[in-house]
């Protein structure tokens, strides 16, 4: 009898689940006749129903065995009825194209992405990710042509966005926060993006003044969604720089469905062009995937899952870089001993649940764990030559040193090794009611960093030793004895094991209304920050911070369709382990989180021209920081002084025109001005090491209007240089010189060999969705741009020499891309 009712109460307790599962599932975009997704669409069968998002998209669960009704409706278009009869479980894709209605044409005010531009959110679509490459393809080689976004370093993914550096940017994969490496130091030893651009299916990104939602950092935000699949599909590509594979699939009752994508990615066609010679073995490879299993209509998992592998291995033999001017042109010649070993292993996981308890109340769960493991090895000797360069034409010499000014070597070392092991739960919530939206958030987040710094730096310059610059001792060699200790130019040793908890929270509030007869928007929001240091040999420290957002956008009821946005707040970033550590490797439990007041005012104006739709986007900011922890920059890697003895400010102005300058391609324009400076140690303000103050990007597209197989692409970035032309070691209020200006264009060619418009008699061309070869020239006028520069010293003439570090020349690359 117990048995029976044990097993009475398990059949009562499926019963809702099994009600639940005689269901099938329509999904789709609905359009209108210009092609162009329709948002706020009502869907509705049997009572019940859904509506479009900001791209379009629905989904819809209608009865299963049955015959259902389903109806499309839109106050500004015609409805449309379709009638369905599915079997249990299935999943089909219907995008129905609604007309207008013709009497309310004269008031029709078009705007597909009006959810973002009230929170002054960029949408990127998928396609444009996919199609653009570069010398490093992803998401960020798109960001970089957005105003207010820059990047000096082809070779890199990190950015900086109005005047931040790279470690204040926020990247969310479906609501999950991912992290990236600690040690790098340079673009060429980065390898791959952690996102998978073949995966994605939603971009938003947002370059401040950005909601509560979001986390702890002062300068941006990327929110990617990865695909949920509701069909099979294979995509694989080549080129010379690596490949790709990605497939997703969904099973017969929709339950479950996944999407995984392996990346391979060998830059020796790149860095086997630039000045140094050597045996340079860069390689990268990842495996990505995201699967859904849906239990009922009412719960379901998700798991985010990816592991990385990048191996950077140089052997460095020669270099020779010209510089100069053409009256006195000279050369620094390097003879190289020695290697460079770089690993970067990383593992990250994540489930996610969800469960709609109604149409209004979501729940989820969230719990992830990120480790990396990597190693930063090398032994190099550096023996240099500093001369005038023979420039007589047609001497056999021609470019040849004749005459050496200083000669030199530099020994370098390093053994370095850091293991971080992040994990995370977290609790998020939304509730709908009318109007109003409530979104929570609750975290818990324990980061264990156990991390060995050992570099040391030895220079000499003619046989004699340089002391660091930081030794007040006074020497007059060559002319008198030094009989002073021998120093190492750097020395940097330290052993940390630190470990750091965090609590966060959050609570904000949304509602679209009406002010009068305009549409107007509100948002309002505040963040909480807990978090404790603790470690061998460390002082533990808790602090904490509050962060109030908010938001206000107007949509006056003019014929224009016009937007206005303001957007600010306190935003703060507790410091991370990279934040807590000193340039000489000692941690600082007691730094305090950076503070910066925003305040962001936006207009959009949508409007036609050729009878094709366009939009302006500008935008004027402001943020004042305090508490700022001042940097130096060196290629990739940051170096904190880890104290909070600096203030700060940026201010700017950027603009955006994009729409289809050619019929069915989308391309734009984008301009940014910025100024950003800081005051260290109330010593006056001088630049910020990211005061990039001008920056033009174009991103264009066309096609040959007699072959639309055949398109092309130009990815065109201009930025001025930024302060990086001076020593790392050398106060910044003593050198202020900046790097010389960054200019590069990027342009493609692509022919579609078979694609989804066409038909075809043989059989393996109809299997294939898309077939496309193409040709990519990176850095197309072959302009010579520096990231750093390398100072040589002649102890002769006491003078230094600033030799540019150039980044990548012109390079050819041929790509073939197929999709199933």
């Amino acid at each position: 009898m117990k048995l029976d009712s044990y097993l009475l109460r398990l059949v009562i307790l499926l019963l809702p689940f099994l009600g639940w599962s005689q269901t099938a599932t329509i999904k789709g975009v609905v359009l209108n006749a210009a092609n162009v997704p329709v948002d706020n669409a009502n869907v509705t069968a049997n009572g019940t129903g859904t509506t479009t998002n900001a791209y379009g998209f629905y989904e819809l669960k209608i009865l299963a065995e049955s015959d259902v009704t389903v109806i499309f409706t839109h106050l500004l278009y015609k409805r449309v009825l379709v009638n369905f009869n599915l079997k249990n479980g299935q999943v089909i894709e219907f995008n129905p194209v609604m007309n207008l209605n013709v009497e309310q044409i004269a008031t029709v005010v078009i705007n597909s992405n009006q959810r973002q531009s009230v929170a002054g959110v960029t949408s990127i679509a998928p396609d444009v990710l996919r199609n653009i490459k570069g010398a490093q393809p992803g998401v960020e080689n798109i960001l970089k042509t957005l105003p207010g976004v820059n990047i000096s370093n082809e070779l890199s993914t990190q950015y900086s966005v109005r005047g931040g550096n790279f470690d204040e940017n926020l990247v969310y994969v479906n609501e999950i926060e991912v992290y990236r490496p600690f040690l790098v130091r340079s673009g060429q030893q980065e390898g791959l993006s952690f996102v998978n651009t073949d995966l994605v299916q939603n971009i938003e990104f947002s370059a401040g003044g950005f909601q509560a939602k979001y986390g702890d950092k002062l300068s941006s935000a990327l929110d990617i969604t990865y695909k949920n699949p509701i069909k099979f599909g294979l995509n694989a590509e080549a080129s010379l720089l690596g490949g790709s594979v990605s497939a997703e699939a969904v099973t017969k009752d929709s339950k479950l469905s996944g999407i995984i994508g392996l990346r391979y990615r060998d830059n020796s066609l790149i860095l086997n062009s630039l000045e140094t010679e050597g045996t340079v073995k860069p390689v990268f490879a990842d495996a990505q995937t995201y699967i859904t299993y849906k239990f009922s209509d009412k719960f379901q998992l998700n798991f985010l899952g990816n592991i990385s592998s990048n191996s950077y291995t140089f052997q460095p033999q020669n270099r020779q870089t010209n510089f100069g001017t053409i009256d006195d042109p000279k050369a620094l010649l390097v003879y190289y001993e020695g290697q460079e070993k770089d690993n970067y292993n990383t593992y990250f996981g994540a489930f996610k649940a969800n469960y709609f308890a109604s149409d209004a109340l979501t729940l989820k769960l969230i719990a992830a764990t990120y480790h990396t493991t990597e190693e930063e090895y090398f032994d190099i000797l550096a023996q240099y030559r500093l001369g005038e360069v023979n420039s007589n034409i047609g001497d056999e010499n021609l470019g040849e040193v004749e005459f050496s000014e200083g000669i030199g070597s530099q020994l370098t070392h390093a053994r370095n090794d850091l293991d971080a092991l992040i994990s995370t739960i977290e609790h998020k919530g939304d509730y709908k009611l009318n109007n109003h939206t409530f979104e929570w958030s609750i975290k818990y987040t324990h980061e264990d960093i156990r991390d060995r710094l050992v570099e040391w730096e030895v220079i000499d310059s003619a046989g004699f030793s340089i002391n660091p610059p930081n030794l007040n001792i006074v020497k007059d060699q060559p002319y008198q004895p030094y009989q002073g200790p021998l120093v190492a130019f750097q020395n940097v040793r330290a052993t940390n094991q630190v470990q750091i908890d965090r609590f966060q929270a959050y609570a904000q509030w949304s509602k679209r209304s009406e002010l009068g007869s305009n549409d107007v928007f509100y948002n309002f929001g505040v963040r909480a920050h807990h978090w404790t240091v603790n470690g061998d040999g460390i002082k533990s420290s808790a602090q904490t911070v509050f962060s109030p957002r908010g938001q206000f956008a107007i949509k006056p009821d003019w014929d224009k369709d016009i937007l206005f946005r303001i957007a600010g707040g306190v935003y703060y970033q507790p410091p991370f382990y990279r934040e807590l550590r000193d340039s000489s490797g000692i941690v600082r439990p007691d730094v305090k989180a950076q503070k910066s007041i925003h305040l962001v005012l936006g207009n959009e104006y949508s409007f036609k021209m050729w009878d094709r739709p366009f939009k302006l986007v500008s935008e004027a900011y402001y943020k004042h920081m305090t508490d700022v922890n001042p940097y130096t920059l060196e290629n990739v890697r940051i170096r904190y002084r880890a104290s909070n003895n600096a203030k700060a400010y940026a201010y700017g102005v950027d603009l955006r025109l994009n729409g289809e300058f050619v019929p069915g391609t989308e391309s734009w324009f984008s301009f940014g001005y910025l100024k950003t400076e800081e005051n260290i140690g109330d010593r006056g303000y001088i630049s910020r090491p990211t005061d990039q103050r001008l920056k033009f990007g174009v991103l264009f597209q066309d096609y040959v209007p007699n072959i639309p197989e055949l398109k092309v692409y130009l990815n065109l970035v201009y930025n001025t240089g930024v302060p990086g032309g001076s020593p790392s070691y050398a106060d910044p209020y003593d050198y202020q010189n900046r790097l010389r200006d960054y200019k590069r264009a990027d342009v493609g060619f692509s022919y579609a060999i078979i694609d989804r418009n066409k038909t075809y008699s043989s059989q393996w061309k109809n299997k294939l969705k898309e077939l496309t070869i193409g040709v990519e020239v990176f850095n197309m006028f072959d302009v010579q741009n520096a990231i750093t520069n390398t100072w040589v010293r002649d102890v002769y003439s006491k003078r230094q020499y600033a030799i540019p570090n150039y980044l990548s020349p012109r390079v050819f690359n041929v790509r073939l891309a197929m999709k199933l």
